[in-house]
């Protein structure tokens, strides 16, 4: 067949003008391959194969071929074909994981087809190509600029899910992680013989994104898209903020809507209870809130920090991402680094304290980002929570006299300055016996009375010791407080204090609270503290396999108020995000407090 369309033409079938014809032809059958079956295509060819081709109108990748193979197969045996001709890598050497260089392709024994790989001639020549496959792999040119969007069609943003943690759904491994933007899944490597490459062959998901570079490609040719398109995408993998839009989120009023039309506020939206870490998402909803902790993750590059800073940065912008697909995130990502951190003291799937957690949590954020365990204040983390604290002790030491009369000794008392995070608030003991009149009133104690601790005039007493507790200047800007709830019991291992603390959650005075320091601050002056944050604790009765027949289930969530001069709070409990009224705050079982101190006293001292 072939020879005789070459004597038609007045072409010899030997020597070097067949050489010639070979050669066009073979190019011009791999670019019809590379552009795609049934796509015809003469333009660039010699008059002579332009006129062959026309009149046999089959100009086409799948004529090409078998046309180019009918012709190899009867080339002289002694004429080895590597001698005069290049062709694509062997079936066996693929498009490798390697940087983004053009590099330029070789084949050996086999003719390239449509995916960029080479099909052998027979069986035999199986055995060579996969010993004679080369060392380095090939990467496929991008196609024209007129088809650069080719596949991007089949993206699906309902299915990505960029939450969980960056791990291969096949091997486990954590490095160079692709996400594949049809199913959502994870796969590590992009070149041949990695998890990607042959999912993108065996169910047709041609792209992918880099979630570390946050680049696209299409897999198996493996070129990069650059699609503008794409943005969104890259915005929910990483959302980035720029100064002026961090310092406009607390203005911002207008409210967003995800893919699927629901309706959300940036930085007040759902997280997602895996299975029982709604201890940790109250407290990383009351961080996220805290303004200077806030800014501080958004804005700065902490790639070369810890992961546990990383992914916390992350989680917080993806709580303030106005352009989210979702209205809700998943902390899965962290708390993964956080099990693995503290040797799965605090994991998903077992509760915990928000207390412990949150001075764990915090602890570990400071030396994060550069803090010293020793020097005080040398980190932003101890500069927004960190006050001082003087404690005085004084040993209780009691003897019999000649009398066999009960005599206290003096002994003296010890001072000392500690720092804090968090000031633990005591709870008056419940009371025990209640009639059935007293069994519906929940007992209820001011925020005002149990502060009354820290007046360095009241003092507790603890086993053999007597303690007296005074509040230094200066306050930090940020007040953490812990209503001690739980007491530990050797029968129940907890019991649980149910009395209701009452307070306003605007102006609060701490000023009674702390030891004069003329020097420090303005004796009379106030200490004004508003509540920007509120977790509280909520038992719901489950039945299991005691012998009560029933059991105590805890329940945990945060109440956090909008930034700016709005009084408007909101109310998140995993998932479910409602506004509440500031009047009912107070009518939950209080457990963790986050209080700022105002910035305009002084302004108002000076007018």
């Amino acid at each position: 067949m072939f020879s005789d369309c070459v004597k038609k033409n007045g072409n010899s079938a030997s020597g070097a003008r067949l050489e010639l014809f070979l050669q066009e032809l073979s190019s011009f059958g791999q670019m019809c391959i590379g552009q795609g079956e049934g796509l015809s295509v003469t333009r660039g060819l010699t008059p002579e194969l332009q006129e062959w081709l026309q009149g046999k109108k089959l100009a086409t990748a799948q004529y090409i071929r078998k046309l180019l193979d009918h012709t190899m197969a009867k080339r002289a045996a002694e004429e080895p074909l590597e001698a005069t001709y290049t062709s694509p890598a062997s079936k066996k050497a693929r498009v490798q994981d390697v940087q983004d260089e053009d590099a330029p392709s070789h084949v050996e024994n086999g003719h390239a087809n449509g995916n960029g790989t080479a099909r052998a001639e027979d069986d035999v020549d199986d055995e060579n190509d996969d010993r004679d496959a080369p060392a380095t792999s090939t990467r496929q040119h991008a196609p024209d600029e007129r088809y650069s969007d080719l596949y991007l069609d089949t993206i699906s943003r309902k299915n990505i899910d960029f939450d969980f943690e960056k791990l291969c759904s096949v091997t486990l491994s954590n490095i160079n992680v692709y996400a594949c933007l049809v199913c959502g899944k994870y796969f590590s490597g992009r070149g041949a013989k990695t998890p990607a490459y042959f999912h993108a062959l065996e169910l047709g998901h041609h792209v992918y994104i880099n979630m570390a570079t946050k680049k696209v490609y299409v897999l198996p040719e493996g070129y990069e898209v650059k699609s503008k398109s794409l943005g969104d995408i890259k915005i929910v993998v990483d959302p980035r903020f720029t100064p002026d839009e961090v310092k406009a989120l607390d203005k911002r009023k207008e409210a967003c809507w995800d893919l699927w039309g629901r309706k959300y506020t940036p930085g007040f939206v759902g997280m997602n209870n895996i299975k029982a870490n709604d201890y940790l998402n109250v407290v990383v909803q009351a961080l996220s809130h805290v303004q200077p902790l806030r800014n501080f993750f958004m804005l700065e590059d902490l790639s070369s920090r810890p992961q546990v800073a990383q992914r916390f940065s992350i989680l917080v912008r993806k709580i303030w991402n106005p352009k989210a697909f979702k209205c809700h995130v998943s902390p899965h990502e962290l708390i993964q680094e956080i099990s693995l951190r503290s040797g799965k003291k605090f994991s998903l799937t077992q509760q915990a304290d928000p207390v412990e957690f949150m001075s764990w949590f915090l602890n570990n954020l400071h030396l994060s980002i550069g803090g010293s365990k020793t020097k005080s204040k040398s980190s932003l983390i101890q500069k927004i929570f960190q006050g001082s604290l003087r404690v005085e002790s004084q040993t209780i030491s009691a003897r019999a006299d000649a009398s066999d009369r009960l005599r206290f000794e003096d002994a003296e008392i010890k001072a000392q300055t500690s720092p804090f995070m968090i000031l633990t608030l005591d709870l008056p003991p419940a009371p025990l016996f209640q009639d059935d009149a007293e069994k519906n009133i929940i007992p209820q104690v001011p925020l005002t009375t149990i502060l009354q601790k820290y007046n360095g005039i009241s003092a507790q007493e603890r086993t053999n010791m007597r303690m007296r507790y005074s509040l230094l200047h200066t306050l930090p800007p940020y007040l953490v407080m812990h209503i001690k709830r739980f007491q530990p019991n050797k029968f129940l291992g907890s019991q649980r204090n149910p009395t209701i603390v009452t307070f306003n959650p605007r102006a609060l005075d701490m000023s009674p609270y702390v030891e004069p320091n003329p020097a420090l601050h303005p004796p009379g002056e106030p200490l004004i503290y508003d509540l920007i944050a509120n977790i509280t604790y909520e038992g719901v009765k489950v039945r299991d396999d005691s012998v009560e027949g029933e059991a105590e289930r805890k329940v945990w969530k945060a109440q956090v108020k909008e930034g700016g001069d709005s009084q408007q709070w909101w109310e998140m409990q995993d998932l479910f995000v409602e506004k509440v009224s500031a009047e009912l705050l107070s009518t939950k079982e209080s457990y963790i407090m986050v209080w700022e101190r105002r910035k305009t006293a002084k302004k108002a001292k000076a007018t």
